[in-house]
């Protein structure tokens, strides 16, 4: 026991000056690493990730989470921007409203630019209904398909996602072709996204991969990240995980309108450490070609998996810390931050203790960079919860693990193997003792 423990105290050490950026080859590694600053998220910079109204309610997003006033004004300013190029009047006037003026008379109500929107909505309007009336009367399939879609299209530009929903949806029954059907979804998922409607989102992904001749590769990209992030909202980060990982390069700038291919390598590998155990992490995360491409957009995220994957969770919470902010103004991230980064750090606590028969708590908090009175309470609320069987000596501050007897446990399997042999051996004698007195026989002509 006191030399598997010298053991276990000499591998822990050797990891502490790893993680902590002691002398030897260890430190000059993590110094080249990529560093992480506290640095405020370049608002220009994320928002030209985006294309349509999900750039514009990202920014909107920030502008109401984010304390930083000047980046709350430059998110409004954007915002404001990208809505003028578009015909979305009532958004318009939410955003005039939360300026309030702080960005000068040219970001004011402008009620010329919106009164003539309107006009011309109003009349792009009557002209759709008339065309869509005249298709129905004709009896003209794909005239009516594109006259559903036609308005399907102008209420999602004006901001009506309700109705736009709708009329996406009525298309499905004047499809002729597999891609119709593929089209009525994606539209579909776009709208229920942006709606926050995702067991929508959920059900048209799944009708959309049931016609799997008409799924190209990009295609089957926007599935999975539709499908990665409905898996998301329901908090169900290994599925989550799953389908991000099975995003193919193909997606590049190619769904803009809904997700970046960087969303796609952070959501992805925070759900895969909150979720996958090493050996998963290993073969799907780190292993995987695809994902790896995606990884390579967000250097932080590489590294922290990288980290977390060889143990030095030092530094992987340290980018975690450092990430955590921007990730908090993530509109679909945002409320997953907190318990993500918990399920990972008490990964990380399991993990670290896994091989040892006992840790010096002392070594173990400038690890995890807390206080040994923190570290106390994790640990035990992880044993409370049966997630780390092992007991605490809170006076000399060590953790001394419950490793179970493995000689005892395997002299109790052989008995149990060794008595249930025994059992199936004396019912088969049984068995042919009464076939060969013919006892079933007998008993069968006693009861006639």
């Amino acid at each position: 026991m006191e030399a598997e423990d010298d053991i276990g105290r000499h591998m822990m050490d050797e990891n502490e000056i790893y993680a902590n950026g002691g002398d030897g080859a260890g430190a000059e590694t993590q110094r080249q690493r990529p560093i992480i600053s506290g640095e405020q998220l370049d608002v220009e910079a994320y928002a030209a990730l985006y294309s349509g109204r999900t750039k514009i309610m990202r920014l909107l997003f920030i502008a109401e989470r984010c304390d930083n006033v000047s980046m709350q004004l430059e998110a409004l300013r954007m915002a404001y921007d990208e809505i003028k190029k578009g015909e979305n009047t009532h958004i318009f006037r939410d955003v005039v409203q939360k300026i309030d003026g702080r960005l000068g008379p040219n970001y004011g109500p402008d009620p010329a630019w919106a009164d003539a929107v309107d006009r011309r909505a109003e009349q792009r309007r009557e002209k759709l209904e008339n065309e869509l009336n005249a298709y129905r009367t004709n009896l003209i399939k794909e005239s009516i398909r594109m006259g559903y879609n036609d308005f399907g299209d102008f209420y999602y530009a004006h901001g009506a996602l309700a109705e736009a929903f709708k009329n996406y949806v009525r298309t499905r029954d004047y499809c002729t072709t597999s891609k119709h059907i593929v089209h009525m979804c994606l539209n579909a998922i776009l709208v229920s996204i942006e709606m926050g409607q995702f067991t929508h989102v959920t059900s048209y992904v799944s009708k959309a991969e049931q016609t799997p001749d008409a799924v190209d590769a990009v295609t089957s990209a926007k599935l999975h990240c539709a499908a990665g992030l409905a898996h998301l909202e329901g908090k169900k980060y290994k599925l989550a995980a799953r389908k991000f990982l099975e995003t193919g390069p193909e997606l590049g700038n190619n769904y803009t309108e809904v997700i970046a291919a960087q969303d796609v390598a952070t959501y992805g590998g925070l759900c895969a450490l909150a979720s996958f155990d090493r050996t998963e992490l290993k073969s799907k995360v780190i292993d995987n070609s695809n994902f790896r491409n995606f990884l390579e957009l967000v250097p932080e995220i590489r590294e922290l998996i990288q980290d977390f994957y060889t143990s030095h969770y030092a530094s992987c919470l340290e980018y975690l810390g450092n990430l955590k902010a921007n990730l908090l103004l993530d509109i679909h991230l945002h409320d997953h931050v907190e318990t993500l980064y918990d399920q990972i750090r008490n990964k990380a606590l399991i993990q670290y203790t896994h091989p040892f028969v006992s840790v010096d708590l002392r070594m173990m908090a400038n690890a995890f960079k807390t206080s040994i009175a923190g570290l106390e309470k994790e640990l035990e609320a992880l044993i409370t919860e049966n997630q780390i069987q092992a007991r605490i000596d809170s006076h000399n501050k060590v953790l001394y693990a419950r490793h179970a007897d493995q000689r005892n446990a395997t002299f109790q399997r052989v008995l149990q193997t060794g008595g249930e042999f025994d059992r199936d051996v004396r019912a088969m004698l049984l068995r042919v003792s009464l076939m060969k007195h013919d006892y079933a026989l007998k008993a069968s002509r006693k009861q006639h």
